[in-house]
């Protein structure tokens, strides 16, 4: 309706005022919400016309509102200086339930705008495990690759695997000395993880075995046929490991390129940088000096000739840019790295490439502690995302026995809600803010959870079995009282809150959204009676508990969480 009041604003801007310049008319941007149902539906504040107009903001609300004249609003009062717009609940009613209707799986997207986002999420490191830390970076990637795809972009979403460095030719070397394919097999990720601590522990007593992991990493860079096949051996057993996981999470990927991949593309970046002159030296090293954008230099070539971290991402953003043509390229990567990609992006600005400025972008997120802790590896306080999820399902399945004991497949809900309490838990707030997760709040079936949002899922599912069949024509009167009205606002808010994520790259937006559609249905289903003995009444109820059945859905799968049909 943002559209159609922003059409009747408009419309009574010109009447009132016929000389108003139509470069000035307001877009649906300048529309706020109130925060309250009963100062309307949507209000304007006049203030942006004065300059224009020459008049004070209320003596211009008055003149707006007596100019509304359009069957979508049935009245405006001019409240200060606003202009405050009600809605007519029969048409907002109809009009909202027909676009759910109509849109489908579709709503609040559209199907194609033309465009390519490629997304670099996850990108863990080989042989090491999965751990909580790489929670945030893997879900908020995930649901903004679904918002954009929803909004009708093209997607490539990329796991920038960690596969490159000295440490793998320790790991070799370590391999060669203490392992064995039978023992890595069955211990998977952590038998690498063991094999690695035993190198450094050794080597404070053999300073010769570092020589012996810096052989074996040459090896691998010279393309060595033996070290080739035992580091990509270890890469296959890192991402079967973390295969378990993407796939308890739902998320998937269309490319896992990462630091090995550019390792010989790196040439191109140095030697346009040289050719611009963008390059100096500095205690032996190459740099990109970036003094006057107030950014410490950009380090690109160590004075031991070995390349970086931005020597690589500027590799591999040329690279894709060559090959997927993007028009937004996001990083989901902690807030840590926010100079590292303040640099990376400069670099590329200063070589002649503006699209760095414009679609470029590090979506920064904040911290993720476990329960009051912080995670600190050399504390040993790690929690490992497999063990999380693990203990979410089991946490999930003890309280659904208990609520529901008849329910059929009680494992498979129980799955549904406790992976999607730890997932609508990190993306239920700004992604800049700090996680704490806590078992008793994600897992509560009231509140601002998951399972709050699921089981209200669910609850419409189970009114809709209950209900009769009904070919009457919905009366849609009944759907003009407060409760039904607070419902279809949620509703027909929801495609604004998908714009809002995808341009501000905050799925939260969607969160907040799908869980204020529960929240008012939830008092709706208290206060309204659904199933009653008019058809023609029970029809239209029934219409808007499958409108928010549907969208709640919709809402769930854009943050990866799943809909479950009972609870």
């Amino acid at each position: 309706m943002r559209t159609e009041t922003t059409k009747v604003l408009r419309e009574a801007i010109l009447r009132a005022f016929s000389d108003f310049p139509l470069e000035g008319l307001p877009g649906p941007e300048a529309l706020e919400t109130p925060p309250d149902a009963t100062l309307g539906d949507y209000a304007f504040p006049c203030f942006r016309l004065s300059k224009t107009l020459r008049m004070a903001p209320p003596a211009i609300a008055q003149a707006l509102a007596q100019a509304v004249d359009a069957p979508e609003v049935a009245t405006a009062q001019a409240v200060g200086g606003y202009v405050n717009f009600f809605f007519n609940r029969l048409n907002f009613a109809r009009l909202t339930l027909d676009s759910i209707m109509t849109a489908g799986e579709r709503y609040g997207g559209c199907a194609d705008a033309g465009k390519t986002a490629v997304l670099d999420y996850s990108s863990i490191n080989i042989a090491k495990r999965f751990h909580i830390g790489h929670l945030s970076t893997t879900v908020i990637g995930h649901s903004l690759k679904r918002i954009y795809r929803h909004l009708g972009w093209k997607t490539v979403g990329i796991n920038h695997l960690g596969d490159w460095g000295t440490q793998f030719g320790r790991m070799i070397a370590a391999f060669k000395r203490w392992g064995s394919w039978e023992m890595v097999e069955a211990g998977g990720v952590d038998a690498l993880t063991a094999l690695y601590v035993r190198f450094h522990q050794e080597a404070e007593e053999n300073p010769a075995l570092e020589d012996e992991g810096r052989g074996w990493f040459r090896k691998i860079e010279e393309g060595d046929p033996e070290a080739l096949e035992t580091f990509q051996r270890f890469k296959d057993l890192t991402l079967k490991d973390a295969s378990r996981v993407y796939d308890i999470l739902g998320v998937t990927f269309d490319s896992y390129n990462g630091e090995a991949f550019f390792n010989d593309k790196m040439g191109r970046v140095i030697d346009e940088l040289r050719e611009k002159n963008l390059l100096s030296e500095s205690q032996g090293a190459l740099v990109v000096d970036l003094e006057e954008y107030r950014m410490p230099p950009c380090l690109i070539v160590k004075s031991d000739g070995a390349t970086l971290y931005a020597t690589r991402d500027l590799a591999a953003a040329l690279w894709r840019k060559d090959n997927y043509h993007f028009d937004k390229a996001l990083y989901v990567v902690a807030y840590q790295q926010n100079l590292h990609f303040q640099q990376v992006f400069k670099v590329l600005e200063l070589m002649g490439y503006p699209w760095a400025k414009d679609e470029m972008e590090h979506v920064a997120f904040g911290m993720v502690s476990y329960e009051g802790q912080a995670m600190s590896t050399r504390q040993g306080n790690i929690i490992y995302l497999d063990e999380l999820l693990t203990r979410a399902r089991e946490k999930a399945l003890d309280i659904i026995r208990e609520k529901s004991p008849e329910l059929e497949d009680p494992e498979d809900v129980a799955s549904q809600v406790g992976v999607g309490a730890v997932v609508f838990t990190t993306l239920l707030n700004n992604r800049i803010k700090d996680i704490d997760f806590w078992w008793d709040r994600a897992l509560n079936f009231d509140g601002d959870t998951g399972p709050y949002t699921q089981y209200t899922h669910a609850r419409c599912a189970s009114v809709l079995r209950r209900a009769r069949q009904n070919g009457a024509e919905p009366d849609i009167g009944a759907l003009t009282n407060d409760e039904a009205q607070a419902v279809l606002r949620a509703l027909a808010r929801f495609p604004e809150a998908v714009r809002a994520a995808q341009k501000g790259n905050e799925p939260s937006e969607v969160t907040r959204a799908t869980l204020d559609i529960a929240k008012a249905f939830n008092k709706y289903y208290y206060e309204q009676r659904i199933l009653d003995d008019d058809p023609a009444k029970t029809r239209a109820r029934l219409d808007l508990v499958r409108a928010v059945k549907h969208v709640i859905a919709l809402g769930l799968y854009l943050i990866g969480v799943r809909a479950p049909e009972a609870m």
